[in-house]
Order: structure tokens, then sequence, then C-alpha cells
């Protein structure tokens, strides 16, 4: 008995003193303590301070709760430098460094600081906000820089042990623990970041993202990006933008990007519930069921229709139209994707070309001249890769408000806007937009399609 006992202390101080100089490999070894794993990852992990000029105004009417509205752009514009918090994971050893675009998204001064305290400035390579990702090049960079290994994201496993690794409320470099607690979550995150994510109960906080969130072995599975919550404080929630689609802002930056190109699905969908199930005659819900394509769209190309199912891209399965952007967002330009598809009550598999959105029809952008009704307007074209950008409807053509400039705010328009006449003369392209308002007169009467709806707006000059 006694015998036993020792011999199985002398197990647990041997392996106390191996993990003392080697990544933890078992889960005894990994109850004694993650030191050993975080020395070895810590270092890739930096902190990022970042500056960037934005202009305010200083109304007489702040605070009012009715004037403020009215007088949103009364007063003098005038330029603010603000301050941001964040962390960031060096990818390579020639100083690529990955973070989120809320944290150095339009910066114009960006420093980052290393775990050693050593201080570099860095510039942006390719941003994307809608994925909440930007990558970095660190500026006089030294050689063989440490960095994290990246993991396929697809392996991970709900139950993994990570660790969170970032600069929480500046505090200073900081890990917190826990498990992967869900997989495949897309719409769930507040901010601006839009997609699919890891979800963990690790602590994250304010100035964790853009962080790490390693495996027991040190590789790289997300980036750290945000967090739900009511109180503002970590409540167990947090999400992590999954390495794969990481890994594409890296090969896209180094192709010279200096914004993330998607694959163009060119179609709207909408998740399959019990009921459109029951319908279709499927045995469970599922997959995204097709309600329009577009004419030029890589999926009607391979022969999908509206009424079909996609269930599955690259053989994992998609149920929201995030997970499918995903997807073919991690294919990659230029790669071609299988597609499972129901079809007519059977199953296929289709394969569609990754491409990005076509300029066919060019959008021939203008911006209207001082000699204008309206100055400073920018119009554009509508062609597939306008509608992506703008976040029009499928089916719109014409002309769109890029910008609608200070005067154009001013009377009302707004990005997005769709022109479609200019004192009853239609506007099919920039050109002849451009044209009617240069020779409008004082009187103006716009005809813009807004969300689906017609709006007239009348003013006077």
């Amino acid at each position: 008995m006694i015998r036993a006992a020792l011999a199985a202390l002398a197990i647990s101080v041997a392996s106390l003193v191996s993990a003392e100089t080697r990544v933890p490999t078992s889960q005894l070894e990994i109850q004694l303590g993650f030191a050993p794993l975080v020395k070895e990852a810590a270092p890739a992990v930096v902190n990022i301070y970042a500056k960037r000029v934005v202009e305010t105004r200083q109304s007489p009417f702040q605070g009012d709760p009715f004037f403020q509205n009215l007088f949103r752009d009364f007063g003098t514009a005038r330029p603010r430098v603000q301050n941001s918090l964040g962390s960031g994971v060096i990818l390579s050893s020639d100083g690529i460094v990955v973070s989120n675009y809320h944290v150095v998204g339009m910066a114009t001064d960006i420093r980052v600081v290393l775990n050693d305290r050593r201080e570099f400035a860095a510039r942006v390579l390719l941003g994307d906000q809608d994925s909440d990702l930007a990558i970095l090049q660190l500026i006089d960079a030294p050689e063989n820089m440490q960095h994290l290994t990246l993991r396929n994201s697809d392996t991970v496993d709900v139950g993994e042990l990570v660790l969170a690794i970032g600069n929480p409320f500046g505090v200073g470099q900081t890990v917190s623990s826990g498990i992967v607690s869900g997989l495949a979550r897309s719409g769930t995150a507040a901010g601006a970041g839009q997609g699919y994510f890891l979800q963990t109960d690790a602590p994250i906080n304010p100035g964790n993202s853009g962080g790490a969130l390693i495996d027991i072995n040190g590789h790289l599975i997300g980036i750290n990006t945000r967090i739900l919550t009511r109180s503002g404080g970590s409540n167990g929630i947090g999400f992590a933008i999954p390495t794969n689609l990481v890994a594409q802002f890296v090969t896209q930056a180094e192709a010279g990007n200096d914004r993330f190109q998607r694959p163009w699905a060119g179609a709207t969908g909408q998740p399959v519930d019990s009921d459109m199930a029951e319908i279709l005659g499927m045995d469970r819900p599922g997959g995204i069921v097709l309600s329009a394509l577009h004419e030029a769209s890589p999926l009607k190309a391979a022969g999908l229709a509206p009424g079909d199912v996609i269930l599955a891209v690259d053989g994992q399965p998609v149920n929201t139209g995030s997970e499918m952007i995903f997807r073919m967002s991690v294919a990659g330009l230029g790669a071609e994707a299988d597609l499972t598809v129901l079809k007519n009550g059977r199953g296929n598999v289709v394969t569609v070309d990754l491409a990005p959105p076509p300029e066919v029809p060019a959008r021939e952008t203008v911006t209207t001249s001082r000699r204008s009704a309206i100055p400073g307007i920018t119009l554009s074209n509508i062609n597939p890769a306008v509608i992506a950008t703008s976040r029009l409807p499928l089916g719109a053509e014409g002309v769109v408000i890029e910008d609608p400039g200070p005067s154009g705010a001013r009377a009302g328009l707004r990005p997005g806007d769709i022109l479609r006449a200019v004192n009853g003369e239609e506007t099919p392209d920039t050109n002849s937009a451009a044209r009617a308002l240069r020779n409008a007169g004082s009187r103006i009467t716009l005809a813009i399609e807004r969300g689906g709806q017609q709006i007239l707006m009348r003013f006077r000059l």
C-alpha cells in the first residue's frame, strides 16, 4: 500500500518537474498548471495602441431630447483624436500581425508593444469591417520573431481546453482559461462584425479584442473579437474568429490586396425551419432554401434555382447565409466549392467556381461638380460588386448614391439610395444622373428608392 502511494507520488513529482520545461501533453499535466504553455505562446501576443482623427461637432443643442436630432449637423466640425486599445497575434517571423478591425481600422498611428516591452510602429495591409479582421505589418520588425502556428479550426471540438491571451482594460497581458463551449455561432455577437464564430467561456473583456485563443498545444484556433453581455463585462460567452478565415486574410494580404474579397454567391435564401422542412419533404430542418438568384450568380451557372436547398459546403453543414459565405471564403477565391444540394427532393453535389462579384456593367463612378444642383454627390452604376458592397437588393439596377456629400446629406440623401429620376427625367446611368442634376435649376424633385420603397424628395435651392 505504502509502496503504491510512493510510486504515485513519484509519478506526480516527475510530471511536475516535466511540466516546468515543456508543454502539457496529458490531463494530469494540465491539472498542474498552464505555465509552460503560456511561456511559449505569450511572446507572440502583443498589445496594440491605435489613434484615429475623427470630426465632432459642438452643438448648443447637445443633450436636448428634441432639438439634438433636428440639428445633428449644426456647429463647426472639429478634429478630435480618438484612442483605442486592443491586442494582436504575431503570425510570421517577419512581423505579420492579425488583430480586429475595430481596434485598428481607420487608424492614423498604430503602435505595437511586444511582451518584452519593445515597441514598433505598424501599418494596416488589409482590413475588413464586416469580418472585423485586420492584417498588420510591423515596421522595422526584428528577424525571426516568435509567432503562433495556425490550427485548422474545423478540427476544433466542443469541450476542448483553451486559453485566451490579451490585454484587458489595459492592465497588461493577461491569460484566462476555459473551454470551447460552442461551434458555428453566427449572428449572436454584438458589434459591427458579422459572420461565423467559435464560442468560449474563457473570460474575454474590453482590450482582449484581437488577442489569441489557443489550444493546449499552443496552436492558434481563433482571434478573440467580442462578447455577449448585458453589463459590459464578461458573462462567460465570448466569441473568436476561426483561424481558417484568418489564413485567407493573410493569403490576400500577402498577395497585395488592401481589402478582403469574398467569393460572391449572388443569391438570397433563408434557413430551413421545421415547417419548411415538412413542405420540402426533409426528415429534419437544416440548410438554406434559395429564394432568388442573380443572373450572373455562379450558383445559377451551376444549375441551381429558387427552391433548391443548400445543405453543406465542402462537406461542412451550413444553416445560415453567414455560414455559407464563411465556408466559401475559407475555400478562397479562384478555388472550387462542392455544394451538397437538395433539388426536387433528391440530393446531389454540384461544383461552383468561387470568384468575386463581377464589375459588369462598369461602375463609372462620378462626383457631381460645384455647378450641380447638389454638389459633391458620389454616384455609381449598379453592378454585382456594388450590390455586394452597398448591400442593395439582389435585383437592383440603375444608379446608387455611394456618398451623398455634405450638401446631399443636408438634403436628406443617404448612402445606398437608388436615384431613379431628377425632375421627372429618368437616370439609368451615372452620366445621365450627373447631367440631370447639373441642369435641374432651383426647384428639384428627386425620385429615390430606399429600402424597397419609393420616395419623392422636393426642395428649392
